[in-house]
């Protein structure tokens, strides 16, 4: 049984790795690949594409955990999977109507699959090895970030304009990796724990009388899920650390979506343009994973290492947000290459460029694994809607950020995370104040 948990933790890590590296990638050079079709007809946005899948994905969170009780948790990442790939291979021939369709879809199955990941984990784990699982899973989820980005700079390293013929190859190459991870998904070993009595007992109920029960259940289950949620962000440290959390959704839309499509509309950048994208997010990746090493294997849980990951998220963030405001053209986020009228202050470096990359992704890991840890230390008995409460509020954020970046410039965007930012970092420091002192008062 063991050997069969092991298993199925490292099958979950390369299964996410690979529907990842096509969806991380999807999303990093999405509104770049938007804006260099040539189809007149198509009117979509790639910002509104992901601004919808947020917002569903949000909404959908206080329903996921019951579709999982019901479909069960492996066939829930299954049907997951195969919607994430129907949503990557829609670019190889958009349209205006399919994106909003499977941008709607996926942001569904995105609350299901991660709900069914956070699940089938824990099943697969005990006291003493979660620590060692969720590290496990991590580390190979946060390599998604390397392989298709670099794929892209491999690809359009000296292209300047994106062909169609470009695009149908790239996107059919990061379905069929998506569908990739589906497969390792289906190979996931069931593991056990129902009681023996109770299944033989549940045999002899008429299957009428077994479904109205389940509905029954289910119900229950949702209504006390939201009104626990609803609780926990009424609470004081919930409230306080809503606005750290806030600035991790806005942060998410910014390196996921925005800095790679301001990379590829810097005139300055030329032919190096497109396939600097990719390598933006390898980079990206490349700090995720280093921070998440730091921060969330090599170093005891405790106030110390909480607060310091903290000042040195702020740090590599304002430094990064500095560099970019000098650096790159203050209607890229908005315009194209072509029609940008913006000049940047400094003259654009690729190299400073990538440095800017590794800078987010590092600042990135420090506030999400502190945030984990403290959501964690402060909600032992309360984990599920504690972390649900998290999801929904990030994910809000996320959308609302994605929404915005269709209008506003350069330097709004790095002022309003800039904002958040130093509120964001106060309210932590103020929880985490609060918290060691309950913790003195418990200890006298």
């Amino acid at each position: 049984m063991g050997d069969c948990r092991v298993g199925n933790i490292y099958l979950l890590g390369v299964g996410f790795m690979l529907i990842f590296t096509a969806f991380t990638t999807c999303g990093n050079i999405e509104q770049t690949v938007i804006r260099s079709l040539t189809n007149t007809s198509f009117s979509g946005s790639g910002y509104d594409s992901l601004a919808i899948i947020y917002g569903v994905f949000s909404a959908s969170n206080l329903i996921a955990p019951s579709v999982v009780t019901v479909v069960g948790p492996k066939m829930s990442m299954i049907l997951s999977g195969v919607v994430y790939s129907g949503y990557v291979i829609s670019f190889s021939k958009p349209m205006t109507w399919s994106l909003y369709i499977a941008s709607t879809l996926i942001g569904f199955a995105a609350a299901v699959l991660w709900t069914a990941q956070g699940t089938f984990l824990v099943m697969n784990s005990d006291s003493a090895t979660i620590n060692r699982n969720t590290g496990t899973f991590w580390a190979l989820l946060q390599c998604s970030m390397l392989f298709g980005n670099l794929y892209v700079y491999l690809q359009w390293r000296e292209v300047m304009t994106i062909s169609d013929n470009d695009r149908r190859t790239l996107f059919i190459v990061l379905s069929v990796i998506s569908l990739a991870g589906t497969a390792v998904l289906v190979t996931l070993k069931d593991t056990k724990h129902a009681d023996n009595s109770r299944q033989i007992f549940d045999t002899l109920l008429p299957s009428q009388t077994l479904f109205k029960e389940k509905v029954a259940s289910t119900l229950d289950q949702i209504i006390t899920e939201f009104r626990s949620m609803l609780r926990l962000i009424r609470t004081k440290n919930m409230m306080l650390l809503s606005v750290t959390i806030v600035y991790s959704g806005l942060m998410l839309t910014f390196y996921s979506g925005v800095y790679g499509t301001c990379i590829g509309a810097t005139r300055e950048f030329r032919m190096v343009a497109k396939g600097l994208i990719g390598l933006s997010g390898v980079f990206i990746g490349i700090g995720e994973i280093l921070g998440g090493g730091i921060f969330g294997l090599l170093f005891y849980n405790n106030q110390f290492r909480r607060t310091s990951a903290i000042l040195l998220g702020v740090i590599t963030h304002l430094l990064g947000f500095y560099l970019i405001f000098l650096m790159i053209p203050g209607d890229a986020p908005i315009a194209s290459a072509d029609s940008s009228h913006y000049k940047p202050y400094l003259s654009p470096s690729p190299a400073v460029a990538l440095v800017c990359s590794f800078l987010l992704g590092l600042g990135d890991s420090c506030f999400n694994t502190q945030l984990y840890s403290i959501i964690g230390i402060l909600y032992p008995e309360e984990s599920g809607p504690a972390f649900g409460s998290f999801k929904f509020i990030q994910s809000v954020s996320a959308a609302v950020a994605f929404g915005y970046s269709n209008y506003l410039v350069l330097s709004v965007q790095l002022l309003i995370l800039t904002i958040f930012c130093f509120f964001g970092t106060i309210s932590f420091f103020v929880v985490e104040k609060i918290e060691a002192n309950a913790s003195e008062l418990q200890d006298f």
